[in-house]
């Protein structure tokens, strides 16, 4: 007992080293612990600059409404070019489209550059939700004995998928489930498979939440990870009500819908789901989603979809939702990955935007029907 006393007094005796060595610990342990978010501060005060500068003008109504009165398809083109952000090529719509497409390809890559290394399973999972409709479109035709056009493969982005796609075509139905699991996907998605007849619904939201779990549980840097999750809680009940939307429209009776539900988000619980679920018509379920943030751009939709009888109509009013959420998400994490996430976002439905106007052009549209199908980021 002497002996630990004797060692106490030394520690804090200042003509001691070992107090010193001490002060130096507790020193280097607060600094640390201090420095790290700055540290994720720093990793994005270059992208984020970036991207805020280069901004996303055609999600915004005013650049929107001049590039929709172009003359034809030439005239886009030229307007478009005019900004710096943009070098589209091509003579036809099919040929303009495909080269926005790859326009977002190269700013998804862009934007990995100058990010943090950290982000870079971030972006390759974004990437991977682009290329996953070609591997539903792909294992579907090979379920239902149907022929693929092996030029699909091309479109893929990832390499990883390009040999997947390769390998579901080359396959017998039988290899399938093997396949899957080699490349990492889920035991759902291979268990809607094992049935003699596959249930197409199940197999559908399995691939979905395939890739919103990939999001879950991807690493992004220090200081991020609650914006990440908003994010894709909110990606999530925005899916689970367009299904359940469409769901309607086709009359599907609740187990069916319940086959759709993606998982708990944001605001749309498990027993919130069941609730739109359980209702017969499209009115009712946006009735039954009162107190939720999606509830009013849905009410002030209603009218338009009871003229056109087209969840189109509510599914855009949604996105409209979408974009003003990572706008909140952009605001409340400025300093980290919030306007990252808005900007990429954002970048998609521009790109989405831009193929509407170049077909709706191309096909002398009126240009107001042409702005019904636009996503626009509210003011």
């Amino acid at each position: 007992m002497t002996e630990e006393i004797i060692l106490f007094e030394m520690i804090l005796d200042p003509n001691s080293i070992l107090f010193w060595l001490l002060i130096v610990t507790v020193i280097a342990g607060a600094a640390a612990v201090i420095s790290r978010p700055f540290s994720t501060y720093v990793k994005f005060v270059y992208p984020n600059a970036k991207f805020e500068a280069m901004g996303n003008p055609y999600v915004e109504d005013k650049t929107l409404s001049s590039i929709v009165d172009s003359k034809n398809l030439a005239d886009f083109k030229e307007s478009l070019n005019a900004s710096k952000d943009y070098k589209v090529e091509g003579e036809t719509t099919y040929e303009i489209q495909d080269s926005l497409d790859n326009t977002f390809l190269q700013t998804i890559e862009m934007m990995k550059k100058d990010s943090s290394k950290k982000m870079n399973e971030f972006y390759n999972t974004y990437l991977e939700k682009i290329d996953i409709y070609l591997v539903k479109n792909i294992l579907k035709n090979k379920l239902l004995e149907k022929t693929s056009d092996e030029t699909i493969i091309s479109r893929a982005v990832l390499p990883n998928t390009k040999e997947l796609l390769q390998k579901i075509i080359d396959a017998e139905k039988e290899d399938l489930q093997n396949i899957l699991k080699t490349y990492g996907f889920s035991e759902e998605i291979i268990d809607s498979i094992s049935d003699k007849d596959t249930d197409f619904l199940r197999l559908d939201s399995s691939i979905d939440k395939y890739v919103i779990n990939k999001f879950k549980e991807v690493k992004v840097p220090y200081k991020c990870e609650q914006a990440k999750q908003k994010f894709v809680k909110t990606m999530i009940d925005i899916q689970n009500i367009k299904n359940v939307l469409r769901a309607k429209q086709l009359s599907y009776d609740e187990q069916s819908c319940m086959k759709l539900f993606l998982g708990d988000g944001k605001e749309i619980a498990t027993w919130k789901y069941k609730e739109t679920a359980e209702v017969d018509s499209v009115s009712q379920v946006i009735s039954s989603l009162e107190g939720t943030s999606y509830y009013n751009e849905l009410k002030d939709a209603i009218e338009q979809y009871n003229k056109e009888q087209s969840v189109q109509v509510l599914e855009n009013a949604l996105d409209r939702n979408f974009l003003k959420q990572m706008k909140d998400i952009s605001t409340q994490n400025y300093v980290t990955i919030g306007p990252t996430i808005r900007f990429l976002v954002s970048k998609e439905f521009e790109i989405k935007n831009l193929k509407i106007v170049a077909k709706g052009v191309d096909e002398h549209l009126p240009s107001e029907m042409i702005k019904s199908y636009l996503i626009k980021e509210a003011s």
